[in-house]
């Protein structure tokens, strides 16, 4: 296929990132597995060990200079990811170990003080695991009942069907990924906060694919909770946050109890810190934070949060060129073909399970991932076991699809 012409420097992205640069099975690395877990650039790296090497401390607890600097580092960090997803107030950025703890900070503190007998949460046909699960333990405890809302063939949210919904039930609460892992749709968060607002519910978005891609403006969108992870936009795996309305953050009981998260502690009781402390018990990943501050500073270097800059638009078109080049292979068939969709290639091949169409790749060099995707119910809605998924990022290139369409043309002829 003709590749387009582009002045945005991937081998200058590329270079940053030393975990692209090696041999598997002696061939080339072919990463396309970026939804899993995105590579590091070498900023990111160097900024965790420079972190160990001269400013190892613990923050908030002490008044020695090393401790001071390691919370000005920290805090720092909280600031700059406000920005970045234009929180009115740091104070409402909480560091969680990841995007999964986040959402089950808000089910199990949020939902133990706001859900009753026969109240609704409302979740996505397309929801990962992490976004369900939490969701039904508290359910069960609390009485409630979980309906999911339907999505098309192609994978894009039913709004008719989601506000008939709100119509017809006591809903307290809609859950909705902003990005969907297994098949790349973008979905209309603001929209869907707008109708869930509307009838009297709160909305929590899994922004798990989001941050890397197309972060959210949590202000205009008016969301009232927002969850995140660092390893998916380019940080370091264990550290993940939760922004949240202040008025929500600060009517909810805490979710885990510790040092640092309390104002004051007696046999009688206790008190809680203010906001963020009374969500953060513990020492925290402190150099992981700092690390995704280095994230952030990548991110924002590239300039991927400007919809319209150039780095966005290349990451678009990497992924048509995908998408037309799978589509042209006899005996391939794309999954999810949503109408606003960013980097995953979902697909299925006639006569090769998508766990063989892995292995093989594999042997080539080619790293994509196989199965569920951590999104059972989507699979059975869709009617299939499994897919291959090939997920892009800002570093994947056209060069390398045409390694994948090569090397599933290599599974094609081992399977006949």
């Amino acid at each position: 296929m003709e590749t387009a012409s582009t002045s945005i420097d991937l081998k200058q992205i590329r270079a940053q990132f030393p975990a692209l640069h090696q041999s598997v099975h002696g061939h080339s690395l072919v990463y396309l597995d970026s939804a899993a877990t995105t590579q590091k650039p070498a900023s990111v790296i160097l900024a965790e060990s420079d972190f160990y090497e001269h400013h190892n401390a613990n923050v908030h607890r002490g008044v020695h200079l090393l401790s001071q600097l390691a919370t000005d580092q920290f805090e720092a960090v909280r600031v700059k990811l406000a920005e970045f997803i234009n929180a009115p107030d740091p104070a409402t950025v909480l560091w969680t170990k990841g995007c999964t703890e986040a959402i089950n900070l808000v089910a199990h503190s949020w939902g133990s003080t706001h859900l009753a007998s026969g109240d609704v949460i409302l979740l996505s046909a397309m929801e990962h695991h992490a976004n369900i699960v939490p969701w039904q333990l508290i359910a069960e405890r609390m009485g409630a009942q979980i309906l999911p809302f339907p999505i098309s063939d192609e994978g894009d949210i039913l709004l008719p069907k989601l506000e008939a919904l709100l119509q017809a039930h006591p809903v307290k609460m809609v859950g909705v990924k902003h990005v969907c892992n297994a098949l790349g749709t973008v979905n209309p968060v603001a929209a869907i906060t707008r109708l869930a607002h509307a009838y009297g519910a709160r909305v929590l978005i899994d922004g798990a694919q989001g941050l890397a891609h197309c972060p959210l403006d949590v202000t205009l969108a008016d969301v009232d909770f927002y969850a995140m992870s660092a390893h998916k936009a380019y940080g370091p795996t264990g550290v993940g946050a939760l922004y949240g309305k202040r008025e929500l953050l600060e009517a909810m009981p805490p979710y885990q109890g510790g040092g640092d998260m309390i104002r004051t502690v007696s046999w009688e009781g206790t008190t809680y810190n203010d906001l963020p402390n009374k969500f953060e018990p513990g020492t925290p990943n402190i150099a992981g934070v700092i690390a995704f501050g280095a994230a952030i500073d990548f991110l924002n270097r590239i300039e991927i949060q400007d919809r319209s800059g150039e780095a966005r638009r290349e990451e678009a078109s990497v992924l048509t060129y995908g998408t037309e080049l799978l589509k042209s292979i006899p005996g391939v068939r794309l999954i999810g073909e949503a109408q606003e969709k960013v980097g995953v290639l979902s697909f299925v091949m006639e006569r090769a399970h998508p766990h063989d169409i892995g292995t093989i790749l594999d042997r080539q060099g080619i790293a994509i991932r196989t199965g569920h995707h951590c999104c059972m119910p989507l699979m059975k809605r869709l009617g299939v076991p499994a897919t291959a998924r090939a997920s892009l990022a800002i570093y994947s290139t056209r060069e390398e699809l045409d390694g994948l369409a090569a090397g599933i043309t290599k599974v094609k002829e081992l399977f006949g």
